[in-house]
């Protein structure tokens, strides 16, 4: 097949540090490429990827003239199989009407008047939806055909950690933010007397940086509780494969979460709230613990024993590996073009 994959030109592909959709995407591609397809991606002009690349940007504040200018661009997709999109549906505006196949990938809640504005706009079955979870996925179902595909990670690219010893800190990583619950990950650490790790960055702006200020910076010790910052893939790896459990305290109905899958390839249980797409990805006792309240979460840490290392890998490989997702998204390629 010849397929047209489109990101939004904020981040490259792939990302140097944060960017989960990016590496989705180039997951995605290097599994497709290997499958034998031609892939043309639309992305950041500083991608980096091993398919044909046409580069694109947009202004920070999207204006009428990059609605025009990117659909020029887009609109010689019509010449591909499929178009897979993964940035603005406004951006394949001008192939709504034309028969070429289209694939929107949600990656975050769908805006639905739009959904509903392209399956009108649409020439009939032409335009296909998936969604990163069935969260995601029961938004936009009333309305149009949305096949869900999980995010996931390369499991090569994790080692798998069988043990860990009962020192073995609590992990949180993510953006330091107030929905993403850093605070609640200290305060079950300190409540289970255990050691905690945050990594990830600070948003850069006075909220963000407030809360930081104001809810974390205060318990950090270098000792029982610790900010690390920023971490690379390598250091990822090592932090996640270390840790007691992986700490999901979201205040949001996150949409998916790719950390948690990174955590199981590493064997480490995830212990999160029970929003958005988390009790997807965590079977209550098997993989982790999906918990209610902070109460719950503690509880979830004293049990965490219990818990089989080998469970979370055999989790992430079944459902959330780099091949099953490929797999997954061929299939919907294929029955979107009536092949085979």
């Amino acid at each position: 097949m010849k397929i047209a994959i489109i990101a939004s030109p904020n981040i490259p592909v792939p990302p140097d540090q944060y960017g989960g959709i990016e590496r989705i995407i180039d997951m995605l591609i290097q599994k497709l490429i290997k499958k034998g397809h031609d892939i043309t991606l639309f992305a950041h002009p500083d991608s980096k990827v091993s398919c044909n690349l046409i580069p694109y940007q947009e202004s920070k504040t999207y204006t009428f003239t990059d609605f025009i200018k990117i659909n020029l661009l887009t609109l010689k997709c019509r010449k591909f199989d499929l178009v897979h999109t993964f940035g603005r549906m406004n951006n394949i505006a001008l192939l709504m009407p034309r028969n070429t196949v289209k694939i929107v990938s949600y990656q975050l809640p769908p805006t639905v008047s739009q959904v509903k504005k392209a399956v009108l706009l649409a020439k009939k079955k032409s335009l296909y939806f998936s969604a990163c979870s069935q969260y995601i996925a029961n938004q936009i179902n009333s309305f149009s055909d949305v096949t869900t595909i999980y995010n996931g990670v390369d499991s090569n690219e994790y080692q798998f950690s069988p043990v860990t010893d009962d020192s073995a800190p609590l992990v949180f990583l993510g953006r330091i933010q107030s929905d993403k619950g850093t605070h609640i990950a200290i305060e079950v650490a300190k409540r289970t007397k255990n050691k905690l790790i945050i990594a990830g960055n600070i948003p850069n702006e006075q909220l963000h940086i407030d809360y930081f200020n104001l809810q974390v910076k205060p318990h950090l010790d270098n000792q029982d509780i610790t900010y690390i910052g920023p971490v690379n893939n390598k250091e990822k790896n090592i932090l996640l494969g270390n840790a007691k459990a992986f700490l999901m305290p979201v205040m949001w109905d996150e949409p998916f979460g790719i950390v948690m899958t990174e955590a199981l390839a590493c064997g480490t249980p995830v212990i999160g709230f029970k929003r958005g797409a988390i009790p997807e990805v965590v079977i209550n006792g098997y993989n982790g613990f999906v918990c209610d309240d902070v109460d719950e979460m503690v509880t979830a840490i004293n049990k965490i024993n219990n818990i089989r290392r080998g469970n979370c890998r055999k989790i992430l490989e079944e459902k959330f590996s780099a091949t099953v997702i490929a797999d997954q998204y061929e299939r919907l390629y294929k029955r979107a073009l009536k092949i085979g």
